[in-house]
Order: structure tokens, then sequence, then C-alpha cells
């Protein structure tokens, strides 16, 4: 059989050899290991795939950079957070191939919810495989709190007892905003609600009146630190905001956080698995043999429990969803905003930051300034 001539050839003169082409992977930090590298490639030396799968460098960072390199021709595979597929009038979903179920044997495992949202389909096919997904939420210090002391609702977070123990980020506002349309009873994402529907006014008029406008007010003044880039959870918080996959090695440390279950639920995001438009061929086998593995059982319980995110697939342990079956809203979900209500956003955000900067500070709070890193 050929490829067993393949197999036995790549065996004796080693695997590089054999491989003359590369698939390249683009993932965020920690999704890929070296282990699931050397897995994948041994697959393809034993079905004959001259293919090699590789990493790139850089890692992906946000929607602006990766679409940057995969317009350039870097990325093969990428693992795109579902809002980005359709962020500025959809030029990144155009970079990509419809995804064919049918030659992924882990994909009937799938949570059937994930596996057809509208931000990733192009007419009934799906441009995205799901891999793993979390929300942006508020993680408590548990050496230090016990667990009747935690907010139950967003508002509790205006409680004295947290001022100056909260840590929000600044690198990215739109999650703080989302904040506060819940808190107040309102979807999450609103203004982006309104602008799709064509109420730009009535969208407008968030920047100079409601509630929301007033929580997050008053909700930035209750911050002691906040982070740009990463979380930081050695500066005296006791509550933390994170998309999650940090708390894995706080937990490898010893450390003891858990994510603060509000009543009115949290905003989710999904990170996915794509396949670039031009990968034909061997590569486009390759591809769909990774998406499996990454599919597959260890993978997803490491996910869970190496990356604090949850799962995709109903056949492993997720604590999480367990613990709130209705964790994936439908509402929830990021959405690829337009740009006037990703401006809105950012305008509110930085009222309320000027207007933190230009009074007094509170005990524990340390003032600080807008920042649009990402």
């Amino acid at each position: 059989m050929p490829w067993m001539r393949v197999f036995l050839l790549c065996l004796l003169l080693g695997q590089p050899v054999c491989a003359q082409e590369v698939l390249r992977i683009f993932s965020w930090p920690g999704y890929v290991t070296p282990a699931d590298l050397e897995q994948v490639n041994r697959l393809y030396a034993a079905r004959g795939l001259a293919v090699r799968a590789e990493l790139i460098t850089p890692y992906a960072e946000g929607p602006e950079q990766m679409f940057k390199v995969m317009r350039e021709g870097r990325a093969d595979v990428s693992f795109l957070t579902l809002n980005y597929l359709q962020m500025q009038q959809g030029r990144t979903a155009r970079l990509l191939q419809p995804i064919n179920p049918r030659r992924l044997s882990n994909y009937a495992r799938l949570r059937p919810e994930l596996t057809r949202l509208p931000m990733g389909m192009t007419g009934d096919r799906p441009l995205y495989v799901p891999f793993g997904g979390g929300a942006y939420g508020i993680w408590a210090n548990m050496d230090q709190l016990r667990p009747e002391a935690l907010p139950r609702r967003l508002t509790d977070l205006l409680e004295p007892r947290w001022t100056g123990k909260l840590s929000l980020t600044s690198g990215q506002v739109q999650p703080n905003v989302a904040l506060a349309f819940l808190a107040v009873g309102l979807p999450p994402f609103e203004l982006d609600n309104l602008v799709q529907r064509g109420q730009r006014v009535s969208a407008r008029q968030y920047l100079l009146s409601g509630e929301p406008r007033r929580f997050l007010h008053a909700l930035y003044r209750q911050v002691g630190q906040f982070w740009v880039s990463e979380p930081r959870f050695d500066q005296g918080a006791l509550l933390v905001a994170s998309y999650g996959p940090e708390i894995a090695g706080l937990r490898a440390r010893g450390q003891h956080w858990a994510l603060v279950r509000f009543a009115e639920g949290h905003t989710v995001w999904l990170d996915t698995m794509n396949i670039l438009a031009r990968v034909r061929g061997a590569k486009l086998d390759a591809a769909y043999l990774f998406i499996d593995h990454m599919l597959s059982d260890p993978v997803q319980r490491r996910v869970v429990e190496g990356l604090s995110m949850v799962a995709v697939t109903t056949s492993v342990k997720n604590p999480l969803l367990e613990a709130d079956p209705s964790f994936f809203r439908a509402d929830h979900f990021w959405p690829p905003y337009d740009s006037l209500a990703d401006n809105l956003m950012r305008t509110l955000s930085d009222e309320a930051m000027r207007k933190r900067a230009s009074e007094p500070a509170p005990a524990g709070v340390i003032p600080s300034t807008p920042s649009r890193s990402r």
C-alpha cells in the first residue's frame, strides 16, 4: 500500500524529510501543545500525507492582527473568536472556506447549540468548528472570601465593601459596558442591537443619560486597579475580571479562584477552528485531521482543566455548564460590533474613566487613565 511505504520511509529518514508541505496553525497561546502536534504529525505519516503541522508566531492577539496575518497568507488553520468573523462587513469571513462536518468523526459530539450560530454561517454552511468557550466574568479570591460573602447581583459590586477590591480591564472596554447594561436589566449589547435596527438616535441617547451610564460611572469608582492586556491577581484585589484561561495557572500554584455567578448571567464567547479558503489537497486533508484531533476527549478535557474554559463537546465533564445550564445564552454571545456601536461603547467608558480621574479616589483605589491597546 502506498501510505505504508511513505510511513516506513518517514520512520527511516525522519518525518521532516517526508513533509513537503507545512500546515500553518494560527492559535491563541496554550491551545495547541507540542503533544498535539506530535500526535497529528504521526497520524499524517500513517495516512501517507506529506504534510507537517506547525504553530506559527506570533500567537493570536485580536481581530485586527488576526485578519492581517490571514490576509497575508501566513496561516492555513486559525482559531478565530466567533464574533471576529463578521467584523467590518465580514471581511475575515471572506478569507475562510465552509466546513464539511462529514469530514470530522468527532463533530457529532459537539453541543448542538454551538454548531449553527448565525454569525458563523455562510448560507446554510458553517465557517467554523467550535473549540472552547468562556465568559468575561468576575473571579473571586476564595482564599480570602467565603461563598456567602460573594456578590449575587451586579449592583452588589457598588457596595462599600468592594471599594478598591475590584479589578477590571481598560484595554478592552466593551466588556465593562456590557456589564453596565446587564446590571440595569437590559441586553448586554443593547447599543449594537439599536444600531443594527437603525435606531442610532436612541443608541446615542445612552451617551447623555440613562441607567447604564450611571452604573458604569459608579462601577469605575469601585475599581482598585485596571489591567490592560492580562489580568493581575497579585494587586490585592478580591474580585478580578478575566476571560478565564489565566485561572488554571493560579490553581496550579495552589490559589483558589471561583467564577462569581451573578443572577444576570455573563457575556460569553466562543473560540473556533477555521480553514483558510486557499487550502486544498493534502493540506486540506491534514487540516480536517487536526481539527478532529482538537475535538477529541483528551484535548477537550484539557480545555476545561488546563485552560479553565468550557468544552464544546458533550462527552466531557463541564463544571461551569453543570452549574449554569443556560451559560451559552444566545443573546449573551459577543456580536460582531458595528463600528458606531463600538465607538459609543468606547465613548461611554472614556467618559466614566475621566470622571473617575477628576474626583478624589476612595481609599484603596489607584487612579488610572483610558487605554486602547486592543
